[in-house]
């Protein structure tokens, strides 16, 4: 767990007022701080590996595939960390892949001679309960709103409150999708740098700790530490709104080479 996660989540004890609540945040921040002085896992799921690769446009890559180096690489840390392996290699058939192997891939090309790697293992719970949503662009700000709120709403205890909102507005319904799992990346509480989504995320925080859904949906006032927005350009015809959510155990580490 990040420094940024775990402040949240001390912060938020401070604000909590149900006993239910109070008690499951200071079981979480002492699981945290367990996992990290035994350097075990703090969350039996350990995970869909989801890698962000940014490749600086200057970089050549020799001696192999990345894309395969990268599962390598995700196969030997689940192996001899002895992560728990949750992927199974076809969505029908169910049989699993041993290795938690393949992993999820997004690679893009920017300015420079830099390579950028960000490893965010995503649990299961969570992402189930994620939704996507192609909006009429009458439905506005309310609508995107609206829908933020009825998907925690509806998604209730069962990804593991509080949670991380990622929410990726624009483009297709692919990108937002993306988008929103960006989101989940930035610091807990940090703001998107355009005011007036800045204030959406202000304001979505404040309704979604009113649904009165609590830490591990145990009641009351913390149900989000974070709601983190992403915008890209849209089709005058559509406002697709994506929402990933992530469970207290909001993990991900990058390393730039």
């Amino acid at each position: 767990m990040g420094e940024d996660v775990l402040h949240s989540l001390k912060k938020s004890l401070e604000h909590e007022v149900s006993p239910g609540g109070k008690e499951i945040l200071k079981l979480l921040i002492e699981n945290a701080k367990i996992a990290r002085e035994e350097n075990i896992p703090m969350c039996q799921d350990t995970g869909f590996t989801v890698v962000f690769v940014e490749i600086g446009q200057d970089v050549h890559i020799v001696g192999g595939d990345i894309n395969k180096a990268i599962n390598e690489g995700v196969r030997r840390g689940y192996q001899e960390g002895y992560l728990r392996k949750s992927i199974v290699g076809d969505p029908i058939k169910r049989v699993n892949t041993g290795d938690n192997t393949p992993c999820v891939i997004h690679t893009k090309i920017v300015p420079g001679e830099k390579l950028k790697i960000t490893v965010a293992p995503k649990g299961g719970g969570s992402e189930n309960m994620s939704a996507l949503k192609m909006l009429k662009p009458s439905d506005g700000v309310e609508g995107v709103k609206r829908f933020v709120i009825e998907t925690v709403e509806t998604a209730g205890p069962n990804p593991c409150p509080p949670l991380v909102v990622g929410v990726g507005i624009g483009g297709t319904m692919e990108k937002a999708a993306i988008l929103a799992k960006e989101a989940l990346l930035r610091d807990i509480g940090s703001r998107n740098p355009q005011r007036h989504i800045a204030e959406l995320e202000k304001e979505l925080l404040q309704d979604i700790n009113k649904l009165g859904i609590g830490p591990q949906g145990m009641g009351g006032r913390v149900t989000a530490l974070a709601v983190h927005i992403e915008t890209f350009a849209a089709h005058i015809a559509s406002l697709p709104v994506a929402v990933n959510l992530n469970c207290h155990a909001a993990r991900h580490k990058c390393i730039v080479l």
